[in-house]
Order: C-alpha cells, then sequence, then structure tokens
C-alpha cells in the first residue's frame, strides 16, 4: 500500500519508522550496542548495533523507499558512506571524477586512497559523449554530482548512465544538493546513489549523517559487508534525528526552491554581481537539462562579485545570513568555497574548474525572502570599494 503513495505521503509513513512493539509513531532509540539472544543463534534479528540497529534501520528502510531503492545503508558522515563505496574498489582500479565535485571528495581520493592504489582521473570536458573515450580498462567507476558542488553544473544521469553500463563499470551520484525529494538517478540509471544526510534530509544543522542506497543484489550484499566491516555506522540518536528530519523534507525543500529562485533572479540582475550560478534560473546553461531529471533548481546557488566589490567585506557584513560551513539547514549560510569547501584542491586546478576567490556559494534557507535579499543587498553595498 505504500508504495501507491505520493511521495509527501511516504516521507511520512514509509519503511520501518514506527514501532509494532509499543505502537509509538516515532521509532524509539534503541540506545543499545548489544541484544539479548534467548540462545545460541536464536535473536530477534538483532545482535550487535553495528551490525544493525533498529533505530537505524528505520532510517535505512526510509531513505530505501524514497530513492525507489532495494538497499540502504547509514553512516555516520556523508564521508564515511563515500569512504564505504570506495571501498568496493581494489589497487589497480580506477575512478573517473567529473569536474567540480566537492572538495571533501577530491580530498579522500586525492590522499587517502590513492595510498592504496587506487587511482583517479578528472574529466573536464562538457561535452558528456567524451566520456566513453575517456575510460580506460582500468576504470571501474563515475562518480559524480548533479547539479555539482560550487557551480551547480549539470549532467545527464541517464547519459553517463548508458555509458557506464556500457563499459561495464559502476555509476555513483552524489545526490546531496537535490535531495531524492528533487531528484531521483536511480530512476535514471545510476548504480549508487549517495547522501550527506547532514545537508537536505536532515535539515536543521544538528546532526551530520551519510547514506547509500542502491538497487543491485550483489552491490547491495558487498556495501552491507563493507557497512558492518568498516562499522562507520549512524548513531541511534542521529537516526531518530534524521527520521525527524526527512518527515519535513517536502515542505522545506518547496520552500528553499521558491527562495532560491527569488535570489538567483535579484542577484543576476545586481549591478555588483558578474556571475550567477542556478539551475533554476531560465537563462541558465544547464536549466534545460536539470528540469528533465529534477523537479526545480534546489536551494543551492553560487555567483560572482565584480572586482570593484571586497568580498572578505561582503562576508563580514551580513545580518541574517550566517558564514559557515555546511548547507541544506533551515537558516541561510554563506560559504567561500577558495578557502572553505574546496581549499584542499590544489589552487591551480580550482581556478581551472572556475573557482576563483570571488566566488559565493549561498544555501537558502527558509527565512523570509524579502529579508533574505535586503541583507544580501546590504552587504553587498558595504564591500563596494
Amino acid at each position: 500500500m505504500k508504495e501507491n503513495l505520493a511521495f509527501e505521503s511516504l516521507l511520512i509513513h514509509a519503511g520501518k519508522t514506527t514501532d509494532s512493539l509499543t505502537g509509538a509513531v516515532n521509532r524509539p532509540i534503541y540506545q543499545t550496542s548489544t541484544f539479548k539472544q534467548k540462545a545460541l543463534g536464536e535473536h530477534l534479528g538483532y545482535e550487535y548495533s553495528r551490525t544493525k540497529n533498529p533505530t537505524r534501520e528505520g532510517v535505512e528502510s526510509l531513505i530505501t523507499a524514497l530513492e525507489g531503492a532495494k538497499f540502504g545503508f547509514a553512516f555516520a558522515s556523508g564521508m564515511a558512506a563515500l569512504a564505504t563505496t570506495l571501498s568496493l574498489f581494489k589497487s589497480g582500479d580506477e575512478i573517473i571524477i567529473l569536474s567540480n565535485v566537492y572538495g571533501g571528495t577530491f580530498r579522500l581520493i586525492d590522499k587517502v586512497f590513492s595510498n592504496f592504489n587506487i587511482i583517479y582521473r578528472i574529466f573536464e570536458e562538457k561535452d558528456i559523449s567524451k566520456l566513453e573515450d575517456f575510460i580506460s580498462n582500468k576504470t571501474k567507476a563515475i562518480l559524480y554530482e548533479t547539479p555539482a558542488n560550487p557551480l551547480l553544473n549539470v549532467v545527464s544521469i541517464e547519459q553517463i548512465s548508458s555509458i557506464a553500463k556500457k563499459k561495464g563499470i559502476l555509476s555513483i551520484v552524489d545526490n546531496t544538493f537535490m535531495s531524492p525529494y528533487l531528484q531521483n538517478p536511480l530512476k535514471f540509471g545510476a548504480d549508487i546513489v549517495v547522501h550527506s544526510a547532514t545537508k537536505y534530509l536532515g535539515g536543521h544543522s544538528d546532526l551530520v549523517a551519510g547514506l547509500v542506497v542502491c538497487n543491485d543484489e550483489l552491490l547491495g550484499e558487498r556495501l552491507g559487508f563493507l557497512q558492518n566491516s568498516i562499522g562507520a555506522v549512524l548513531a541511534p540518536n542521529d537516526s531518530f534525528l534524521l527520521i525527524r528530519g526527512i518527515k519535513t523534507l517536502a515542505l522545506r525543500m518547496q520552500r528553499h526552491s521558491e527562495n532560491t529562485l527569488f535570489l538567483a533572479e535579484f542577484l543576476s540582475k545586481h549591478e555588483a554581481v558578474s556571475k550567477v550560478y542556478y539551475p533554476g534560473l531560465k537563462s541558465d546553461e544547464n536549466y534545460t537539462l536539470h528540469n528533465k531529471q529534477a523537479k526545480s533548481g534546489g536551494g543551492m546557488l553560487s555567483f560572482v562579485l565584480k572586482k570593484n566589490y571586497d568580498y572578505k567585506t561582503f562576508f563580514k557584513s551580513t545580518n541574517i545570513i550566517t558564514l559557515a560551513e555546511s548547507l541544506g539547514g533551515v537558516e541561510s549560510l554563506l560559504c567561500h568555497p577558495a578557502s572553505m569547501t574546496h581549499a584542499s584542491i590544489p589552487r591551480e586546478i580550482r581556478l581551472k574548474m572556475g573557482i576563483e576567490d570571488e566566488l559565493i556559494r549561498l544555501s537558502v534557507g527558509i527565512e523570509d525572502k524579502e529579508d533574505l535579499k535586503a541583507d544580501l543587498n546590504e552587504a553587498i553595498q558595504r564591500a563596494k570599494l
């Protein structure tokens, strides 16, 4: 019955998010490390919380339903989720990453997994049709974001998935910026979807979590084995908070998207701004493709201040918009990608990617949009040289 519900209803009712034992409408926090067994090999489905915990099971079953997947796994952070996923590969394997990935993703591959001789190459072409020729006999996966962080580049999930399947390799999509409310990569052929659930899924800047989903049974078995073996699992309390956050995802994403489009249109006409990156703008080069695979432009935008404005002064001049790491919370957050989220990427690579010093990333919250507009405008005026 639940499979026939609208997405907004699935957010509330899908998965094992109630308690069959007591009838509680909220899944209890099972704050335990181990479970009593009746006899050798005889238990109630739970043995040890690293392997399986009822509260974590609740959020795992929920994200499985929301992404239209068969298998779901919850981790202690988005990076833990990605690191466990990358542990599918072995020495000598190659991973192709598309340019404009999150700096932490680049750091993980460049500084950690390279130590295990898992190599990577960056595909920088805008023409995805050239990706097929870029793949080598060592390539085992393509890892990318769409829209990408921080320039909101959009690529065709269906096209990349098709190329990956043709070559017999995996396609892994980071769906953090969109959330399953706005985009479902598995429906377009992706093999694995990763979320930093710290962001929109949690939605309140009060937890750190990561999620992974897939449909393939063998992949599901391998990811389950790695989750248990590595052990970077989501704690019961954070699992409870994540379930609570997900229940309001539709309402929040609608407001995030509405506010962000409003601010993107304002900034695109502002005399101090040289460029706005937002796939929800009809003038954006990514608009047509993005709207074929997502419901709206989402809650993230980036923009570039002109040279006669001091971006450092701008960051110090907002009143309600907060300068902070992360994104996707109910509050609006400003970020300087060059020195914050993408600082781990060498400067020459950053500049080649288009991440200049004047680039500003804005996670638009659910405050009043006129208040946000006024705050941005005042900060920009103060930054004028």
